[in-house]
């Protein structure tokens, strides 16, 4: 019995000891980013434009872009392939969103969902374009280029002419046809949430 007690005390002053040892502040492993590895990864763009960098394009520029980049997963015009489609603004008053569509679409074909008729921001594509685009090969496009496909997918959706160029100043400006439909997110969390 006395030796169980003597186990048992020893445990109890093992288990003590191991809780009061906090984890260290630091593993000793990695090294701090630097501020240029920092800085390739901060590329995001918001809705409003913050986070465009410098550059143009338009999308005559964008056209053969496209043609070697794109096209052999969405198609020559957009219209899809191995990737999702691209073009499509019909139907022209856009096709509801969520459990309406399937009331609205009534035995009609679906209505792929593409840039002209569900995206709401512009900025956002070139955002995505650069991030993720080409599939093969994500964030080797400059933003020249960028710019340019962007204007290609903007033009091809009748959303912008062909000759607009498209920049940081211009591309905050367009108006895409379905922002109207989406609800801005004004939760501010904590015990707040709806």
């Amino acid at each position: 019995m006395t030796r169980l007690l003597t186990i048992a005390a020893a445990l109890l002053v093992a288990t003590a000891l191991i809780a009061a040892q906090s984890s260290p502040k630091r593993y000793g492993i990695g090294t701090p980013a630097t501020p240029d590895q920092i800085a390739a990864l901060d590329i995001d763009v918001r809705p409003d434009g913050m986070g465009l960098p410098p550059g143009s394009g338009s999308a005559r520029e964008g056209a053969p872009i496209y043609a070697q980049k794109c096209a052999p997963c969405h198609g020559a015009n957009g219209e899809g392939g191995a990737g999702d489609a691209l073009v499509g603004a019909a139907p022209r008053d856009g096709a509801p969103f969520g459990p309406e569509y399937e009331r609205w679409r009534n035995g009609r074909p679906d209505v792929p969902f593409t840039i002209g008729n569900y995206w709401p921001y512009a900025t956002t594509i070139f955002d995505y374009v650069r991030r993720a685009m080409p599939a093969s090969a994500p964030g080797t496009l400059t933003a020249d280029e960028t710019y340019a496909l962007t204007a290609w997918l903007l033009a091809k959706n009748e959303i912008i002419s062909e000759s607009e160029a498209m920049n940081a100043e211009t591309l905050p400006r367009v108006r895409m046809p379905a922002r109207a439909r989406f609800v801005p997110d004004n939760r501010k969390g904590g015990s707040e949430v709806r």
